[in-house]
């Protein structure tokens, strides 16, 4: 009997997943441009004369008090723009699950446990250091996200090309990421319940899911029941960006006869842009305005939860993506791709660190009762975030050429096709279309050679 082949861990890509991937990708690193030029004018804002107009902006509130949405437009924007996003995300999930990363549950294992471990180690990272220091534990969970649209960002301005599998990778981990950060936010940050608001909101998901099983169509439909939907969550005291999650994860993933897309595939399309142009940098507008003086920096290195979170971000993202992966890897016998090393892993271990939009509303949503320790975590996302950019840009700069060439050959398309050509060296039609192309190529040059040589014979028999 065969010994069963080893299973590769970040190996090529399917031609449908790499597509998906890049073009995923795309959208989500003009986001993360978009997010950037965001951040960085919250932080202009609140640290110039014009902080009171910012305040003032980020505090007018607006909407029907009887429905439990009077809200600041910070509030709205936390509340109201991330549900857009956290929809994607449970779109992305399903995806995975169902035709992407996470079908195999084997192959799922690995991307799974990294995430996992990515995940607890910042956790405990924070947990140990506020405990040495006397600190709240409240804010356990604030370095346990991973911010995609910002690493590809930063992966834009260092003009590095990730090889496809690594990328993907990447993408996994935030998806993963995600999934439990909005479990971790509707566990342990719902206080109080109004069971009969919930009641209503289970009763439109049911409504929601069995009009798409009848296939109905028409965004004049879900549209307003999704809002309906959105309003009853936030009123029972859940956040309201779990709704966003469950919708996005009842979407038909699969294609079916006489379709060209599935449904979750066209309204992604549709809804990505939005999400990653608007509602995450809005968010991140009304959510990073925090002030930030020299005493402010230091304050984040001395206060025990401040600090957890740094490292948490820094060491305990890199440590648990990393050793999560060498474990996994280790466990299910996969061998790493013969292309990378285990110093990839660690780069991209290390973008993870990059824990901007979910981070920064998980410590909103961590200390209620303490605006100014509030302030500070943040202030300590920042600063976080921005050292394991650092962090992952030197390592990345590193193998920056070996990069290139990875991607170069994956980009490679000679018989000019639209198709990679990785994807096409074991059929014939290739190797048919590339002797084409040789024998035009071979022709021309014959009669660039016959004009030569009759131009070289005319120039010698000419007057001397």
């Amino acid at each position: 009997m065969a010994a069963p082949s080893k299973r590769t861990f970040l190996g090529r890509l399917s031609l449908p997943e790499r597509n998906y991937v890049a073009e995923a990708l795309r959208t989500e690193t003009v986001g993360g441009v978009l997010l950037l030029v965001a951040a960085i004018s919250a932080l202009l804002l609140v640290n110039t004369p014009l902080g009171d107009t910012y305040d003032d902006v980020k505090n007018f509130s607006f909407g029907p008090d009887s429905l439990h949405l009077h809200l600041s437009v910070g509030a709205w924007a936390q509340d109201g723009l991330l549900t857009i996003f956290f929809f994607v995300a449970g779109i992305e999930l399903k995806r995975e699950l169902v035709s992407g990363e996470l079908r195999d549950p084997k192959a799922a294992a690995l991307p799974v446990i990294a995430a996992v471990c990515g995940m607890a180690v910042p956790a405990l990272v924070y947990t140990a250091i506020s405990l040495s220091g006397g600190g709240s534990l409240a804010g356990w969970a604030v370095p346990t996200a991973t911010d995609i649209a910002f690493a590809l960002a930063v992966l834009a301005v260092i003009g590095t090309a990730l090889p496809a599998a690594l990328r993907a990778f990447l993408l996994t981990l935030a998806v993963v990421d995600d999934l439990f950060a909005i479990l971790i936010i509707a566990i342990f940050f719902t206080t109080d319940i109004n069971v009969m608001a919930l009641v209503l909101s289970f009763v439109g998901l049911a409504l929601f899911w069995g009009l798409l099983r009848l296939g109905v169509r028409g965004w004049y439909v879900y549209v307003p029941l999704a809002v309906v939907i959105w309003a009853l969550m936030h009123a029972s005291g859940v956040h309201a960006t779990v709704a966003g999650v469950a919708m996005g994860l009842m979407l038909r993933c699969t294609v079916r006869e006489g379709e060209e897309h599935s449904p979750a595939e066209h309204i992604e399309h549709l809804v990505r842009p939005l999400s990653a142009g608007l509602a995450v940098p809005l968010f991140a507008l009304f959510a990073a305005g925090v002030s930030i003086s020299g005493g402010a920096v230091a304050d984040v290195f001395t206060k025990p939860e401040t600090l957890g979170v740094v490292l948490g971000l820094v060491v305990g993202k890199t440590i648990g993506v990393f050793g999560g992966s060498w474990l996994a890897a280790r466990f299910t016998k996969a061998e790493l791709n013969e292309e990378l090393a285990w110093a990839d892993v660690l780069a991209v271990a290390s973008l993870a660190g990059i824990g901007f939009t979910v981070s920064l509303l998980i410590g909103e949503l961590a200390f209620p009762d303490d605006p100014l320790l509030a302030d500070e975590v943040k202030a300590a996302v920042l600063i976080g975030s921005v050292l394991a950019a650092v962090c992952a840009s030197v390592l990345l700069k590193l193998r920056n050429n070996k990069y290139k060439k990875l991607y170069d050959a994956e980009e490679l398309d000679e018989d000019e096709d639209g198709i990679p050509d990785v994807y096409e060296r074991d059929q014939p039609e290739y190797h048919l279309r590339m002797a084409a192309i040789h024998e035009r190529k071979a022709a021309e040059h014959r009669r660039l050679a016959e004009a030569a040589t009759a131009s070289h014979s005319t120039d010698s028999d000419g007057p001397a």
